[in-house]
């Protein structure tokens, strides 16, 4: 996540914040990194300040480019999500998100099939971390402009505008510490 962000939002500006994520996993035989393109997207919402819908799920390993890579044991995840909502009472809203690698190797259960095919549950599949947000908020990611900033009304603009303000608030704070610090001295 950490060089996704500095190569997206770095170009300009230092990057002044951390950030905290837990996930768990609870279902012993599978590990690995298959929540971090969901860390990434909850860090980005929480920048923003646009939430994600929280009728799709979502799996997938995130590359440092962007690219959301194969995970394992996604029919179990697709179909232990599928049990959840249809307990919850499905909507057609419902889904999941898997990573574009991941379809063929997909054995699902004949229910999923039939509830896909009558749009109660759906199964998106992406390339990119930028599909995954768009699908999550409905709002675009965004690109990069030429005068360095990002299209407008996009997830990224609002980010990059967040992230422009921790540098001034980092920068004032700096100074206001170095005005002390040379008070104290004189």
């Amino acid at each position: 996540m950490k060089n996704y962000l500095q190569n997206l939002f770095a170009q300009d500006k230092p990057l002044v914040f951390s950030g905290s994520i837990c996930f768990e996993q609870s279902y012993v035989p599978v590990d690995g990194d298959s929540a971090s393109a969901a860390e990434l997207i909850a860090l980005l919402s929480a920048l923003s300040g646009v939430p994600v819908q929280y009728s799709l799920a979502m799996t997938g390993a995130l590359s440092h480019s962007g690219e959301i890579m194969a995970v394992g044991e996604v029919t179990r995840k697709i179909e232990g999500f599928y049990e959840v909502c249809v307990r919850r009472g499905l909507s057609g809203k419902h889904g999941v998100i898997i990573p574009a690698d991941n379809i063929d190797n997909l054995m699902l259960s004949k229910e999923v099939v039939q509830a896909c095919r009558n749009g109660l549950f759906n199964i998106y599949s992406v390339e990119h971390i930028n599909q995954a947000l768009e699908l999550l908020t409905g709002i675009k990611a965004g690109r990069r402009l030429k005068d360095g900033h990002f299209s407008k009304h996009s997830i990224y603009s609002l980010v990059d505008e967040k992230l422009r303000h921790f540098g001034y608030l980092a920068e004032k704070k700096a100074r206001r510490q170095k005005i002390k610090k040379s008070a104290s001295t004189q």
